[in-house]
């Protein structure tokens, strides 16, 4: 019988945690869709759509941090709470926008929201499962699955809203999913607070903010303004002098946002490594294909949306395989694989023109899901259990800030690279399909050094 009620009550929490986790990265991919029709409805241009996913990915990436030492701190639950009610009313504010600085501002209170909401619900995983390896390498499959299936679902549930009610619902869907997500986490237990005896660290809050934003404004508008204009340079010199400054800083503060320390343990820095080379090269390149599909193939927003099923389908059956294979093989071999697979799939991106047949990009939206499905989970059950378990909020926040700031800055570069014509477009996704293609061979490098979880 206590077996049952244990069951039952992992269940439940992998169900909430999964859930919430599903809204913060379907709302990633969801507007990739929607970026031309919201482009010329606000009219703005490609700077700007940037700028419209990149306001999200900037300020969920740098928050973090600090929402990871808030779930440690004051509970895992009531954190993952407030960032779902947070994030409906930032929705609401969207749905609404009547110009484009609105809606960008909106899309950075979803990402405070979003930011909240992450840290917090592995937090509340890693507690329910950290007496098991097994039971937590099953619980973070399904935890992943959902999210991957999330990113991948994206654009067919964005072209599906826009075919029947415009890209404003693409916003104002998130409220009744954000109810159904209070829902479920109402009545879960409080993790234990571990993180009592750690500070806040307001400096290291304040250069992440601004190392970041720097840098990645300064990509997104070098390609507008010029790589050498004042206002560009300025913010790749200032963006790397927070970024030295946050690293000092850290090192030297009684309570760091990022403790140094962790990364101390080869696997935790491999992990994080890993972790971003696979958001870059997958946010960058799916904002590329989305442009591709409507401005090269002329592709309406509902067939986009569908077009990305083979990636769906992918993620799901290989995300709810990898908890039991990751069980049995342990992390390193999953996240290697993982990784070249994940390079194979981009390498077939290379064969795509200006009017390739639909079918030339089958091949490439299997295999790149594939190759994240089965390295991703590895990466974080690694992640889990490379840190001590006061620090499973900080870790998890860490792994997870580092991705989404790869992903923001995957889509700067990426979206620099392209342009607003159908050969520029198909230029820029080559280009980003030999740098991806780079990155996750030295990924895979970088799994070499991953210990296997206990």
């Amino acid at each position: 019988m206590a077996a049952d009620t244990s069951s039952l009550k992992i269940g439940r929490v992998v169900t909430a945690s999964s859930f919430g986790f599903a809204i913060v990265q379907l709302d990633v991919t969801i507007v990739n869709v929607a970026l031309p029709h919201i482009g010329a409805d606000l009219q703005t241009g490609v700077a700007g759509l940037q700028w419209v996913v990149d306001a999200y990915a900037l300020v969920f990436a740098t928050l973090l941090l600090s929402a990871g030492f808030l779930a440690d701190r004051f509970g895992a639950r009531r954190l993952y709470l407030a960032g779902q009610c947070v994030f409906a009313l930032a929705s609401l504010s969207c749905g609404l926008a009547g110009g484009a600085v609105t809606l960008i501002a909106g899309r950075a209170v979803q990402g405070i929201a979003a930011a909240a909401m992450l840290p917090s619900s592995l937090a509340l995983l890693n507690h329910a499962s950290a007496h098991d390896a097994r039971l937590r390498a099953w619980a973070v499959g399904w935890w992943t699955a959902a999210s991957s299936v999330a990113i991948a679902a994206g654009p067919i549930i964005g072209g599906l809203i826009l075919a029947v009610a415009g890209w404003r619902a693409i916003f104002l869907v998130n409220l009744p999913i954000c109810a159904i997500g209070v829902l479920l986490t109402w009545r879960l237990p409080e993790a234990e607070r571990t993180g009592g005896g750690r500070g806040f660290d307001p400096l290291g809050q304040i250069l992440s903010i601004l190392a970041l934003a720097c840098l990645v404004g300064a990509v997104i508008e070098a390609k507008p303004l010029g790589l050498f204009h004042p206002l560009v340079l300025a913010g790749f010199g200032l963006g790397i002098c927070a970024a030295a400054g946050f690293v000092a800083a850290e090192a030297r503060a009684l309570h760091p946002m990022l403790p140094l320390k962790l990364f101390r343990a080869p696997s935790f820095g491999g992990c994080v490594a890993y972790g971003m080379v696979v958001n870059l090269t997958y946010y960058g390149v799916i904002f590329l294909l989305s442009l591709y599909l409507q401005r090269g193939l002329g592709y309406s927003a509902l067939a986009t949306g569908f077009a990305f099923l083979p990636l769906t389908a992918s993620f799901f059956a290989v995300n709810i395989l990898s908890g039991p294979l990751v069980g049995r093989l342990g992390s390193r071999r999953p996240m290697i694989w993982g990784a070249l697979i994940d390079a194979v799939g981009f390498a077939l991106l290379l064969r795509l023109g200006g009017s390739s047949s639909y079918f030339a990009m089958i091949a490439p939206f299997a295999l790149i899901p594939i190759g994240m499905g089965t390295g991703v989970p590895a990466m974080t059950t690694a992640v889990l259990a490379a840190v001590p378990k006061e620090f499973s909020g900080v870790g998890a926040a860490v792994l997870n800030a580092a991705r989404q700031a790869a992903g923001a800055v995957g889509v700067a570069l990426f979206g620099a690279l392209s342009g607003e014509d159908v050969s520029h477009v198909v230029w820029g996704l080559h280009i980003s399909a030999v740098i991806a293609i780079i990155l996750l061979c030295t990924a895979a490098i970088f799994a070499m050094v991953i210990s296997q979880p206990k």
